[in-house]
């Protein structure tokens, strides 16, 4: 995905863009960051840890698998992960929009399926080696709390990263606070520089 995010960036003529990226994209554009020449990253609630995640899927995996046992289990995930702040019309776009193929699903957490948590964690760490002696500013903005020590992780392995939280806002802050991420977007873009 990251090669594809290279190719369009190339295809556009793009020098040095800011990534914005959610969930899946914002892991594509963490990864990217540390291995494109970019201004600045902003990933949206998806932890780079992803042991946590890793051991829900693998709770799961039976049923993520069956085709009969997959649209409950997905639909389930999805709701937990909207929280109760995502209301109207947010809300309603994000349920008439999600498209959950179970082959789509499974072939991107795949890696999580099938890898030990300590081979996922050498694949992040790969991923994130791009970023050493990089000053590139980063914004991990989080609506669900990625838990204790998450901040300082992120820090360890891209210096000067931020990592806020969004308490409350679910899986989707910018879209439950649009005037408020485009504003802490266009802050953290004007602090960078941009």
């Amino acid at each position: 995905m990251v090669t594809d995010l290279a190719m369009f960036v190339g295809h556009l003529g793009l020098e040095r863009p800011h990534l914005v990226g959610h969930s899946l994209g914002g892991a594509v554009v963490s990864a990217a960051g540390g291995a494109l020449d970019v201004a600045s990253v902003i990933n949206v609630d998806q932890s780079l840890k992803l042991a946590d995640f890793q051991a829900g899927m693998l709770e799961n995996e039976a049923q993520l698998r069956d085709p009969e046992t997959f649209p409950p289990v997905i639909a389930a995930l999805f709701d937990e992960m909207a929280g109760p702040m995502l209301q109207g019309e947010a809300r309603a776009l994000i349920d008439r929009e999600r498209k959950a193929d179970q082959d789509v699903v499974l072939g991107v957490w795949e890696l999580l399926l099938t890898m030990s948590a300590e081979e996922v964690a050498a694949v992040v760490d790969g991923a994130l080696a791009g970023y050493a002696g990089v000053d590139l500013p980063f914004l991990s903005l989080f609506g669900i709390d990625p838990g204790d020590g998450y901040g300082a992780w992120v820090a360890d392995s891209i210096a000067g990263a931020v990592t806020e939280l969004w308490d409350g806002h679910g899986h989707y802050p910018h879209l439950v606070d649009p005037d408020r991420f485009v504003a802490r977007c266009r802050s953290f873009w004007a602090a960078a520089g941009a």
